[in-house]
């Protein structure tokens, strides 16, 4: 009975994060437009100077940078998680939450399912700019995998997030601490370009981070590329995010909302 009220506690919960999309649609419409534009500026800004490293043999820089942009985005998407918890610990949501007869952890798995689903809409959005700039699946099954695996890492770095967001002592405290992280993680990475054209000292630390992992593993899984065990790689730094930062983020919320 327990594990029942938990997944129906944390399914309202999560219908009640979905239906903020509802009611401002201007929140799922900014989140597709900036990855779109990160996609875009990339592939005809800076594609024509990036595009000559990528040397895959029949590997446009489309595909080579389309799976890197939806590591990306699911990343800033993890983000949100932990504003969204910043800004309704500041309301005092948590205060009526508290009020009601529902499992405390609901709160948390409920924003992050909520955001996962959010993040798998942006996915096909993007897939879909993607296929209009030339990108190209090996398979469905490789489409399938890709987006599996980008949605995984999404949703170990809402808990991260969460955790951060909890600690913050408000939403604006909690979006800039979250991209102290995010923006180092994501530009040292072969997120937008090989390795093999940054610095000897820098591919030390961008070949054994977990964003370059992840995006390894998208393409490994979108274009059949071998890219060294990466799929492996990046499933144990999800297991040990979530085994890590779930306990975590409840300690926290738990200390918060008493």
């Amino acid at each position: 009975m327990g594990w029942i009220r938990l997944l129906r506690d944390t399914w309202v919960m999560t219908l009640r994060n979905l239906r903020r999309y509802v009611r401002l649609p201007q929140l799922l419409f900014f989140s597709s437009v900036q990855p779109i534009m990160f996609l875009l500026l990339f592939n005809y800004v800076f594609g024509g100077a990036l595009g000559g490293s990528v040397r895959i043999p029949g590997i446009k820089y489309i595909d080579f940078l389309l799976p890197g942009i939806l590591v990306q985005m699911v990343m800033f998407g993890g983000v949100q998680t932990g504003i969204g918890l910043a800004d309704d610990m500041g309301k005092g949501i948590i205060d009526r939450f508290r009020s009601l007869p529902m499992t405390r952890v609901a709160v948390v798995a409920g924003r992050t399912f909520a955001d996962a689903l959010r993040n798998l809409v942006v996915i096909d959005i993007m897939i879909a700019v993607g296929y209009l700039l030339g990108f190209r699946f090996n398979s469905a099954v490789d489409a399938f995998g890709m987006v599996l695996m980008a949605l995984l890492f999404g949703y170990a770095l809402s808990w991260v997030f969460a955790f951060i967001g909890m600690i913050a002592k408000d939403s604006e405290t909690a979006q800039l601490a979250s991209f102290v992280f995010i923006f180092p993680l994501t530009f040292a990475s072969g997120v937008f370009v090989p390795i093999q054209t940054m610095p000897s000292w820098l591919q030390v630390f961008v070949r054994n981070q977990p964003v370059t992992f992840i995006a390894d593993a998208a393409r490994q899984l979108a274009l059949g590329v071998n890219e060294h065990g990466a799929i492996w790689k990046t499933i144990i730094w999800v297991v040990g995010l979530l085994v890590v930062f779930v306990p975590l983020a409840m300690w926290q919320y738990k200390r918060r909302a008493s």
